[in-house]
Order: structure tokens, then C-alpha cells, then sequence
């Protein structure tokens, strides 16, 4: 791709570094940039670096917030003693668009997977231990992908909480296996939460 400006380029370039952005369609958002009014770029590229420089993430649940507990956590109207355990934020997202669940959340920041080099300390899981143990936590739900790294990781916490009495259950079957949570229609995902199964029977239907 040959350009005729180096501000050009270095756009480009810039845009290109973001996931699922090739060459082409950043070139294609640089153009609609230089199009808009310059007040309205200025406040885009401000927005963004504000995000970057004082973005917090929630001291208790992991979530992003703009200040020490989330606007979820500190919701007294929500359920605080049920727990949804999830991936990332994206499914924290992906939950709250169903509208069907009133708990709070536990972001793990990640899935074990030995083959990416991702082991249990470095996801929130001693943290997520802590908050069980501390808050009173009546039931938690693993929403994770349902996937190998997925269930190897529901495996390890469910060891970990063995001697904590606390109802464990995970998402229903409504999901494909291999599937995310992320890219699951609103009502499939509602299902899954909705009609949840209990950690014991899951573990026996993969065995």
C-alpha cells in the first residue's frame, strides 16, 4: 500500500495495530476521519486518551469503572450474594444486554490454558476465593466459553471451593461448545442463565 502522505501512513498504521482492523478498512476509517469537522476528530482522539489515562478497574469485581467499585458492585439493588464468574469484560457486557440477571460479577481477567502460557495465578481466582469466602456468597455461576479452557478452569476453581459451602452452578447447554459468549444472541444467553444446571451434574455430563 503505497501512500502519498506520511501523516496519512502513520494513521494508518496507527489503526491497523487494533484486533480485527487490517490495512484496508483503517485506511478506510483514516479517510472518514479527515472528512469530519476538526472539532469533532479532536474530541474523538481526547476521548480516547482519556479513557486511556483514567480508566480504573474495580477494586472488588475486576470490571471497568470509572472510579474504585463499578456501577454494578456499588448497586445495592442488585443481588450481592449471587456471583457470576466470567472471562472477561466483554461478557460482563454481553450478560447485562439480556436484562435477565440482577447478581453481581467476578472478572478472571483470562481462562487457564498451559498452551498460551496462562496458568491459575495469573487470573483472579485468589481474589475471587477471598471474595466468597468474605462476602457470603449463596451461589455462583460460571459463565465461561464453553470450550477445553473453559471447563479446565471451572474444574480448578470448583477443587478450590470444596470446603466452602456455596451452591455452584454453571450456564445451560444453549450455547454451542466452542461458541463465546460474546457472539451469543441475547435470548440464548438468557436461556443459558436462566435454566443454569448444578456444578456437579455438569461435570458428570463431560466426563
Amino acid at each position: 500500500m503505497v501512500f502519498s502522505s506520511t501523516l496519512l501512513e502513520n494513521a494508518v498504521n496507527e489503526f491497523a495495530k487494533l484486533p480485527g482492523i487490517g490495512k484496508k478498512t483503517a485506511l478506510r476509517l483514516v479517510l472518514h476521519l479527515i472528512k469530519q469537522d476538526a472539532h469533532d476528530v479532536s474530541q474523538f482522539s481526547d476521548s480516547i486518551k482519556l479513557l486511556r489515562q483514567e480508566i480504573k478497574f474495580c477494586t472488588r469485581c475486576h470490571n471497568i469503572s470509572d472510579t474504585i467499585l463499578c456501577n454494578i458492585c456499588s448497586n445495592h439493588s442488585r443481588k450481592q450474594t449471587l456471583l457470576c464468574v466470567v472471562e472477561n469484560i466483554r461478557d460482563v457486557i454481553a450478560i447485562e444486554s439480556t436484562q435477565q440477571f440482577n447478581g453481581i460479577y467476578h472478572v478472571l481477567g483470562g481462562i487457564i490454558s498451559p498452551l498460551d502460557g496462562i496458568g491459575p495465578e495469573q487470573l483472579n481466582i485468589d481474589s475471587l476465593i477471598h471474595r466468597i469466602e468474605k462476602e457470603k456468597i449463596e451461589e455462583i455461576i460460571f459463565a465461561l466459553n464453553p470450550n477445553i479452557q473453559g471447563d479446565t478452569t471451572i474444574y480448578y476453581i470448583n477443587k478450590k471451593l470444596k470446603n466452602i459451602p456455596v451452591k455452584i452452578t454453571t450456564i445451560a447447554r444453549g450455547i454451542a461448545f466452542g461458541g463465546e459468549l460474546e457472539y451469543a444472541d441475547e435470548m440464548t444467553l438468557a436461556k443459558s442463565i436462566s435454566n443454569r444446571i448444578a456444578i456437579e451434574n455438569y461435570i458428570t455430563t463431560q466426563s
